[in-house]
């Protein structure tokens, strides 16, 4: 490990790569990211769904319903962006919270 600036960094080397000084990490891909913004492998591409998750619990719930369902099927699932929150009310209490997802996966090949 190397310091400089403060910063830890890591020198890494990739195939077909030369070694280059790691100053972070990609935000989605947590790739070693360099100085000049070059990560070590090919830029991602990614395809975007909608899902709707139900909980009667919360709405963090309802998040993790929808994407462990959508990871059954779904492979390389990467994000999450919460698009709308919702839900049923009975009696003066909440029933169902609904959250709508925009979730991100990786494309391979």
């Amino acid at each position: 490990m190397v310091k400089g600036n403060g910063v830890a960094s890591k020198y890494y080397t990739f195939a077909s790569s030369q070694p280059f000084r790691c100053v972070g990490f990609h935000p989605i891909e947590n790739q070693p990211v360099s100085a000049h913004g070059a990560r070590s492998m090919k830029d991602p591409v990614y395809k975007l769904i909608e899902l709707t998750g139900t909980s009667t619990t919360s709405m963090e719930e309802a998040v993790e319903v929808a994407i462990k369902r959508a990871g059954k099927t779904v492979k390389n699932l990467r994000w999450f962006q919460v698009i709308e929150t919702r839900g049923t009310i009975e009696k003066g209490h909440v029933l169902l919270w609904q959250v709508t997802l925009k979730v991100g996966f990786a494309v391979e090949g």
